[in-house]
């Protein structure tokens, strides 16, 4: 059994998804591990890491205004230490989670024909986002 590790750097503009699937299989492809399971985690607590379509841009701007929805801002929560779109950060990290378990099989991520991995940013300002990536395998 073998192990590899990374950490990759999404820089954000403020609320979106931003996809980075290629930079996972780049990276994926360099480390000589054909069957495995890869595990990416979101350090941080108002980003979150999802797995959807990426190909029809009305399918990210559907889950944007989805998010908008359920945790707006300016909704009173008590919690409001960086802003009006602190808290509502926090409830859409909870509701798309912080990590992704994606199998490997023939070094490659074992995705569907349109499924990308993407970041959430959940916060208006720009940042630079943190994933670490873990394979194990063979």
């Amino acid at each position: 059994m073998h192990q590899s590790q990374t950490s990759f750097t999404i820089p954000t503009r403020g609320k979106s998804l931003y996809e980075f699937t290629d930079q996972v299989a780049d990276w994926l492809a360099s480390t000589d591990i054909a069957t495995g399971l890869l595990t990416l985690f979101c350090r941080h607590t108002s980003a979150s890491l999802l797995i959807n379509e990426n190909a029809a841009p009305a399918v990210q701007r559907d889950i944007l205004r989805w998010m908008e929805m359920v945790a707006p801002e300016r909704a009173g929560y008590e919690h409001d230490d960086e802003g009006p779109d602190d808290m509502p950060a926090h409830i859409r990290t909870l509701l798309t989670g912080e990590s992704l378990q994606i199998p490997v099989a023939d070094g490659r991520m074992v995705l569907g024909t349109w499924q990308g991995i993407f970041l959430a940013e959940h916060r208006s300002s720009a940042h630079r986002r943190q994933v670490v990536g873990h394979l194990i395998g063979e």
